[in-house]
């Protein structure tokens, strides 16, 4: 079995260069010679699988040079010195002229030079004067400083020059994400079909999980907690599930993995191991009912902060706190990506785009939370993307 045969979904080359063409069309309207992006996970890490089809993993730095005139350039980890001609023919990194490798490492100080000065050295050969950052905030402080001392270029901000084209997904990027909700979907049914008291927290994390991995699944987190009713059950990371089921309790848990070829949607729901309370049905009406209004009004052209307001003046006429986090994203290779439902977000709403509405609030006697992901038609019709029934589950 070759290395390719080994992946379980590629991007195909049409797709990739759909992404390329069009980055490069907007590069060449900015005179924008390269783009530079680093990841180290592919939690919030798409930028580097979006242009490369390969994901960067295990906090390990993958920095990619994205040309205007020549096939890309990647530095990341492995032997002092190694450098890997490809010219565009390895099918493992699609796109990419060479590979350059270093043992470099977040947790070493002393290599954190090591990637910035090869990557600004690539840059200073070729002589470019205007370079595009992307995701400037996931780049280490060492690359941009190697960047202004070496290279003698305009260094200038390109998220915007991205972000537009990432969030609107081809039919092949649909397809795939409809295929990671109807994967979620059945990870819930199975833990709900699983659930018992004398389980621990992260036993309910740790079997959807295993069935994502069996559906093609790479990487996720699955957040959530668990407590007696008349307690708030908020989503708590991993360090914080140990705590023993026990009949009576409710939980709630969130699933965000990806599926197949890297892309993310989630979903959540709340259990009870018996009956649910009147304060937590009437809390969970609240916040259904409030998806459903955000849901109403992702149209094409509509504005985020728009959506925002509406849904917190929806919320707080129905006796719940306006929102003051995150409630509803893009989701694609980034388990969240732009435009996002917030007054901050510049972004309009598009067809095409696959966006993650969670409205949720906790009390000191309750915690209530859902999310599911919609897909915006070019019609303005909306489709919801998971199956499964949006209700508490009563087990």
């Amino acid at each position: 079995m070759t290395d390719i045969e080994r992946v379980a979904t590629r991007i195909s080359m049409s797709e990739l260069e759909r992404r390329w063409s069009a980055v490069r069309s907007e590069m060449a309207r900015r005179d924008i010679d390269a783009l530079v992006m680093q990841n180290a996970s592919d939690w919030l890490g798409g930028y580097v699988k979006w242009f490369t089809d390969v994901p960067a993993h295990n906090d390990y730095p993958r920095t990619v040079i994205f040309h205007r005139d020549d096939l890309m350039s990647v530095v990341e980890m492995g032997a002092t010195g190694r450098r890997d001609k490809l010219a565009g023919k390895d099918v493992n990194n699609p796109g990419v002229g060479e590979i350059i490798y270093s043992p470099s490492f977040f947790s070493v100080a002393y290599t954190h030079d090591y990637d910035p000065l090869l990557t600004a050295d690539e840059l200073k050969r070729r002589g470019y004067k205007r370079i595009g950052l992307i995701g400037r905030g996931a780049l280490p402080c060492g690359l941009v400083d190697a960047m202004r001392n070496t290279v003698a270029a305009e260094l200038v901000d390109a998220s915007e020059l991205v972000d537009p084209i990432k969030a609107i997904k081809s039919a092949e990027e649909i397809a795939l994400l409809r295929a990671t909700a109807a994967m979620q979907d059945a990870m819930f049914a199975k833990v709900a079909a699983s659930i018992k008291p004398g389980m621990r927290d992260c036993d309910l994390g740790a079997i959807a999980q295993y069935e994502g991995q069996l559906a093609g699944s790479e990487q996720g987190i699955f957040r959530g907690s668990s407590e007696p009713l008349g307690r708030p059950a908020i989503l708590r990371g991993r360090h914080f599930q140990d705590r023993v089921l026990q009949k009576g309790d409710y939980i709630t848990l969130l699933i965000e993995n990806n599926g197949r070829g890297g892309y993310y949607t989630e979903l959540a729901r709340t259990m009870v191991l018996g009956k649910a309370s009147a304060e937590l049905r009437d809390a969970f009406a609240v916040v259904l009912a409030g998806q459903r209004h955000t849901v109403a009004k992702l149209k094409p052209g509509a504005a985020c902060p728009d959506i925002y307001a509406a849904h917190n003046a929806f919320m707080q006429s129905h006796g719940a706190p306006a929102e003051q986090r995150l409630y509803g994203h893009s989701q694609g290779y980034d388990m969240v990506e732009r435009p996002l439902l917030r007054n901050d977000e510049t972004i309009p709403i598009t067809a095409d785009m696959c966006v993650a509405v969670h409205p949720g609030f906790p009390t000191k006697t309750n915690f209530v939370f859902i999310c599911d992901n919609f897909l915006i038609h070019p019609d303005g019709s909306i489709e919801p993307m998971h199956k499964t029934e949006q209700k508490i589950y009563e087990v």
